[in-house]
C-alpha cells in the first residue's frame, strides 16, 4: 500500500475519537515505512552505498545490507508491534489506541505486497513466512482503495458534523 493510504486508513480506523487521536494514528501508521524503507534508503544514501538495482522498477530488499533488512523486518512484524504496544500500555497504564494504526499498516501490507516487492515479514523473528499478495499499485487494488478511502472519510466527516451539531444544540439549550 502507498504511504498516504496507510496514513489515511490508520487515521480513520484508529483515530476517530478526536482530531489529536487522528493525527497520532495517521503518523503512527507511517512508522513501518518511515523506519523500514526510509531507514534503508536513507542510510544507503548517506553512507554512499550504491542503491540496489531497480531492474523491475523497484529494488530487491535482499540487496540491502543485512542490518537494514532487519530494520524493515522489525517494523513490519506483528510480534514487534505487539511488544511495543504492550510496553506502551504498561508505561501509560492504559492502551494507546492510535498505536494500533501501526498494526493496521502491517495487516494491509500482507495481501498488498508481492514477494517481488518488499514482502511483509509479519511473523518475524519467529517465522520467515511471507504472502505473495497482489501489489497495491495494480488497478484491482488501487482503485478500490481510493474509492473506499474517499467513502470512509466522507462518512467520518458526516458523522463528526452531525455529532458536533448535536453537541452545539445541547449547549445552546442548556445556556437558555
Amino acid at each position: 500500500m502507498d504511504i498516504l493510504s496507510h496514513g489515511l486508513w490508520g487515521g480513520i480506523a484508529c483515530g476517530r475519537r478526536s482530531r489529536r487521536d487522528y493525527l497520532w494514528a495517521f503518523g503512527l501508521s507511517l512508522v513501518p515505512d518511515a523506519l523500514g524503507e526510509g531507514v534503508m534508503f536513507g542510510v544507503a544514501a548517506l553512507a554512499g552505498l550504491p542503491l540496489p538495482n531497480a531492474g523491475h522498477g523497484h529494488p530487491n530488499i535482499t540487496e540491502f545490507p543485512l542490518p537494514l533488512q532487519q530494520c524493515y523486518n522489525a517494523t513490519h512484524s506483528l510480534a514487534v508491534f505487539a511488544a511495543v504496544f504492550l510496553a506502551v500500555w504498561a508505561v501509560r497504564r492504559r492502551p494507546f489506541l492510535p498505536l494500533a494504526a501501526w498494526a493496521l499498516h502491517i495487516l494491509i501490507d500482507i495481501p498488498t505486497h508481492s514477494l517481488a516487492l518488499f514482502p511483509t515479514p509479519f511473523l518475524w523473528p519467529f517465522s520467515d513466512l511471507k504472502v505473495d499478495g497482489i501489489p497495491w499499485h495494480t488497478p484491482a487494488v488501487l482503485i478500490p482503495d481510493v474509492l473506499l478511502l474517499l467513502s470512509a472519510h466522507a462518512w467520518w466527516r458526516h458523522v463528526r458534523r452531525r455529532r458536533n451539531r448535536a453537541d452545539g444544540n445541547v449547549e445552546r439549550r442548556t445556556e437558555r
